[in-house]
C-alpha cells in the first residue's frame, strides 16, 4: 500500500479513492468489452464462456492500465497538477462526463421527433453530436467539481472555447 501511496502522491488516506475507482472502473470496462467480443464470436452458452470472460477481462484490464500509464506519462507535464493522483480523478471525470453526455443526448434527441432506426444518418447524427456539446460543457465542469478538480476543469473549459473561437460565452 505504500508503495502505491508513494508513486501516487497520496497523503491522505482518502485519496486512495481515486486509483481505487479508477482500477475497478478500468476492470468494468475490460469486463463489457470481453463480453462484447464473445457475444461477437458466438461464444454464448458454451462450457468456455465464463473462462473467456475471465481471461478477456484480465487481459484487457491490464492493456488498459498499461495505455492509462503511458497517457499518464505523456500528460504530466502539459496537465499541471500539485499531485500525480489527481490525474486519476481527471481521467475518471473525462469518462464519467464522455459516457453521461452521450447517455443524456438521446433522449432529447428523441424528444426532437429525430430516432436512429427513423431519421437519416445525415440528419441524425449532426443533431446529436450538436446536442452533446453543450451537456459535456456543462457536465465537465460539474463533475470536475464533484471530484475536487473545478480549477482544472474551469481553466480547460475556458481553453477549449477559445480554441474553438467560442470565448465570448465565458465571462
Amino acid at each position: 500500500m505504500e508503495k502505491i501511496k508513494k508513486r501516487w502522491d497520496i497523503v491522505k488516506n482518502w485519496q486512495l479513492v481515486f486509483p481505487i475507482i479508477g482500477f475497478l472502473l478500468t476492470l468494468a470496462t475490460g469486463y463489457y468489452f470481453a463480453r462484447k467480443v464473445l457475444h461477437l464470436i458466438d461464444f454464448n452458452n458454451t462450457p468456455w464462456e465464463w473462462p473467456i470472460t475471465l481471461l478477456g477481462t484480465c487481459l484487457l484490464t491490464y492493456l488498459l492500465l498499461k495505455f492509462f500509464l503511458w497517457c499518464f506519462q505523456k500528460l504530466k507535464n502539459k496537465w499541471v497538477t500539485q499531485y500525480r493522483w489527481e490525474m486519476i480523478a481527471i481521467f475518471i471525470v473525462f469518462a464519467i462526463t464522455g459516457s453521461l453526455s452521450a447517455r443524456l443526448a438521446a433522449p432529447l434527441v428523441h424528444l426532437l421527433g429525430l430516432d436512429y432506426e427513423t431519421s437519416s444518418g445525415w440528419l441524425y447524427w449532426p443533431v446529436r453530436i450538436l446536442i452533446i456539446f453543450p451537456i459535456y460543457q456543462l457536465l465537465l465542469v460539474a463533475i470536475g467539481w464533484l471530484f475536487g478538480q473545478f480549477q482544472f476543469f474551469w481553466a480547460f473549459e475556458k481553453r477549449m472555447l477559445k480554441k474553438m473561437r467560442l470565448g465570448f460565452l465565458i465571462p
